[in-house]
């Protein structure tokens, strides 16, 4: 955690920040605010493209996490190098958005910044969160299912660093 900060930043990012990201932005933001840590705990999500900048969060992905008790906010933004330094941790959904965000960091100072969101899982097995935008609703309950594992797995890593 930076110093001059009292809070520790997370980003969450995928591909075009409409599905994934903000998912895991809303998830993780409830389960902070549930744990009684939203002035510790900063969080934000990102694309490593710009296309959907400005759009809200895809409707389908919306749905499900609103028929899971979630309320659905945010804007899609494409990911800054500036974001390596300014956040403590940059969580990516999958093995491209993972080599896109290093790329942003040539230097390679803050590729340990840099993880899987599922390394945080703690009841699935999962490399990757896969994109369901092309696919049906089972692709989203799935994404939403490996979301909530992850942000739980991390709330409770970040809280024990809390202290």
């Amino acid at each position: 955690m930076n110093a001059a900060r009292k809070s520790f930043r997370v980003l969450f990012v995928c591909m075009g920040n409409i599905c994934r990201s903000p998912a895991a932005e809303i998830v993780f933001r409830q389960k902070v605010e549930e744990a009684d840590l939203t002035g510790r705990i900063e969080i934000d999500s990102a694309g490593t493209i710009g296309y959907h900048a400005g759009h809200a969060p895809d409707a389908r992905m919306s749905a499900t996490l609103k028929k899971r008790g979630y309320s659905i906010a945010g804007k899609a933004r494409q990911i800054l190098s500036a974001d390596l330094q300014n956040f403590d941790l940059v969580l990516v959904m999958d093995s491209e958005n993972f080599a896109n965000v290093r790329a942003l960091d040539k230097a390679g100072h803050f590729h340990a910044k840099i993880h899987r969101f599922t390394d945080y899982c703690t009841r699935h097995e999962a490399n990757e969160v896969p994109d369901p935008y092309y696919g049906g609703q089972d692709g989203f309950d799935h994404v939403a299912d490996l979301v909530e594992d992850a942000a739980e797995g991390l709330l409770r890593e970040i809280a024990g660093k809390l202290g």
